[in-house]
C-alpha cells in the first residue's frame, strides 16, 4: 500500500481534482463537497454504488475501474493510504508530476477558512459525529460536515452549509487527524488500535495529545477510557491554557451520564452544572448514551442551550452500517454493523442485547486487517463468545496489509473456549447456507466488520428463504 506524504505542501489552487476510490463513504463525501465548491470533479472505484449515482447526479465523471486514462485533465489526484501502488493512474499522475493528496490533506485544504470540530478515537466516531450534526440542525443552524457513514435523516455523508461551523469525522488510523485546524476537538476515546501504524501505544496516546493539544479552543474527552484519561492529564500536566469538559460516567465528569435503562432505545440523565437532563434516544445501546454525553459537551461548550441541546441530539435516528436492519426472514432479522475492534463488537452486540427480547443473537464476525487479527485475536473471542449466542467466522479481508502467514479467522474461532459456539466458514455462500441451518424465530444475525462484510447480507437472506421453502 501507499503511503501519502502528509508532509507534502498543498498548491494553493487544486484545479480539476481526481478521487481514486471515490465510492467510498470518506472519499465520496468530500467530492460532493468539491463540487458544491465548483470544481470539476472525476474519479473512478472498482463498482457501483449508490454514492457513485449520486455523484454523478451532482456533475462527477466516474468511471468503474481503474486505468491510467480516466485521471484525463486533472489538475490534482486524491487517494487513500487503502491504494496500491502499482494503481494505474496514481503511477501516471507521479510520471506526469501531479500532486497527489491524501484524502485529509484535500478535506484540509476545502476545509482551512472555517470553524472546524474534528471527533476522533479509536471507535464512535461516525455516531457522535452524526450527533453533534443533527444537534446543530435540531438547533437551528447550518454548518457543513463530513461524516464517516450516511446519517439516515439526512440521506447522505457530507453537505456544505451557511455556517461558519464545519463538523468533520478525524480518522486517526494514519495519523492524518493532525493534517486539521481544529477549534473543538471532541475525544470519544483512546482505546488501542492502528498499532500497525503507530507500532506502540505509547506512540497511538502521544498522537491524541497533539491532536488535542491542536484544538484551539475547546477539549472535549472521555472520562472512561483510560486512554482518554491518560491524555486528559497529560494535557493538564503540560500546563497550556484550554478549556477541557470531560463526560462520562466517571462520578467526576463535568458531564455525567447516569440512571441508564436499556430496555429499548437508550435512556438517561445527564447532569451538567448542577442540573439534570434527562433524553431517550432512537438507538439502542448503553455506548450511545455516552455518545449523546459526549455531542452534548461540544454543544454546551459551543454555548448552546443544554435542555435544546439533548432534545435535539436524541433526534438522532443512526447512521448506515451501525445496527442497520437490511431484512426479516421466517422471524430471523439481519443487522449489518461497522464494528471491527474487540469494544466496537461489545457495544454492537451489548445493544442488540436490549433489543433482541426472548431471541438469541448470531453475529457473522469478518475479521479486518492481519495484523489486527493477530494483536486482537484473543480479545474478538472473548468478546463474541460473551455478547452472541452463536458465532460465524469469515475469512479475513486484509485491505491494505498483505496476508500473514497462519494468520486466518481461524486465528479467532480457535480461541473460543466453548468451541460450540463457533463455526469458522470462510466460503461465503457456505456460511450462509450453516446460518439458516442454525436461525430460528426470534434471533438477530448481526455482521460485523469494516471491510465488506455487508455484501454477504443478500446471501443470508436468501439462505434463510430458501430453508423457508
Amino acid at each position: 500500500m501507499i503511503k501519502p506524504d502528509l508532509t507534502l505542501t498543498v498548491p494553493d489552487d487544486l484545479g480539476a481534482v481526481h478521487f481514486v476510490g471515490i465510492g467510498g463513504a470518506g472519499m465520496s463525501g468530500i467530492a460532493r463537497l468539491f463540487l458544491d465548491a465548483g470544481h470539476t470533479v472525476s474519479g473512478s472505484d472498482v463498482r457501483e454504488s449508490a454514492n457513485i449515482v449520486a455523484l454523478r447526479e451532482l456533475g462527477a465523471i466516474v468511471t468503474i475501474g481503474h486505468d491510467a486514462a480516466n485521471i484525463g485533465e486533472a489538475d490534482t489526484l486524491v487517494v487513500t493510504g487503502a491504494l496500491w501502488q502499482d494503481n494505474p493512474e496514481y503511477v501516471l499522475a507521479l510520471q506526469k508530476g501531479l500532486p497527489v493528496l491524501h484524502r485529509a490533506q484535500a478535506l484540509a485544504w476545502l476545509i482551512k477558512n472555517h470553524r472546524l470540530v474534528s471527533v476522533a478515537g479509536a471507535h464512535g466516531k461516525t455516531t457522535s459525529t452524526g450527533m453533534i450534526i443533527t444537534g446543530l440542525l435540531g438547533l437551528g443552524q447550518d454548518p457543513s460536515f463530513v461524516n464517516g457513514g450516511v446519517i439516515e435523516s439526512l440521506g447522505v455523508s457530507a453537505a456544505s452549509g451557511e455556517d461558519d461551523l464545519f463538523v468533520v469525522e478525524a480518522d486517526e488510523s494514519d495519523g492524518s487527524f493532525l493534517l486539521y485546524n481544529t477549534a473543538i476537538a471532541l475525544i470519544t476515546n483512546v482505546d488501542p488500535d492502528h498499532l500497525d501504524h503507530y507500532g506502540s501505544l505509547e506512540a497511538f496516546e502521544a498522537a491524541f495529545v497533539e491532536f488535542a493539544q491542536n484544538a484551539t479552543e475547546l477539549v472535549v474527552v472521555s472520562s472512561d477510557d483510560a486512554g482518554a484519561v491518560d491524555v486528559t492529564d497529560k494535557l493538564r500536566g503540560i500546563g497550556r491554557v484550554r478549556k477541557i469538559l470531560t463526560f462520562g460516567e466517571d462520578a467526576g465528569a463535568d458531564v455525567r451520564v447516569h440512571s441508564v435503562t436499556t430496555d429499548g432505545p437508550v435512556a438517561f440523565t445527564l447532569t451538567w452544572q448542577g442540573r439534570d437532563y434527562t433524553a431517550r434516544l432512537r438507538v439502542p445501546g448503553r455506548h450511545n448514551a455516552i455518545n449523546a454525553a459526549g455531542a452534548f459537551a461540544v454543544l454546551v461548550g459551543l454555548g448552546f442551550e443544554p435542555s435544546a441541546s439533548l432534545d435535539a441530539i436524541a433526534e438522532f435516528g443512526g447512521t448506515e452500517r451501525r445496527f442497520e436492519l437490511h431484512g426479516t426472514v421466517r422471524g430471523v432479522s439481519v443487522y449489518d454493523d461497522y464494528a471491527h475492534h474487540p469494544t466496537e463488537v461489545a457495544a454492537a452486540l451489548s445493544g442488540a442485547r436490549t433489543v433482541v427480547g426472548d431471541g438469541r443473537i448470531i453475529a457473522v464476525h469478518q475479521p479486518h486487517l492481519y495484523s489486527r487479527t493477530r494483536l486482537f485475536a484473543q480479545e474478538f473471542a472473548d468478546v463474541l463468545e460473551t455478547y452472541a449466542d452463536q458465532t460465524i467466522v469469515l475469512e479475513v479481508y486484509g485491505a491494505r496489509e498483505d496476508p500473514e502467514p497462519g494468520v486466518t479467522g481461524a486465528t479467532v474461532s480457535d480461541r473460543f473456549s466453548d468451541r460450540g459456539k463457533v463455526a469458522y466458514v470462510p466460503d461465503w455462500q457456505d456460511a450462509a447456507d450453516y446460518l439458516a441451518t442454525i436461525a430460528r424465530e426470534g434471533d438477530f444475525v448481526v455482521t460485523l466488520g469494516c471491510g465488506d462484510v455487508y455484501r454477504i447480507v443478500p446471501q443470508l437472506l436468501g439462505s434463510l428463504s430458501r430453508i423457508d421453502g
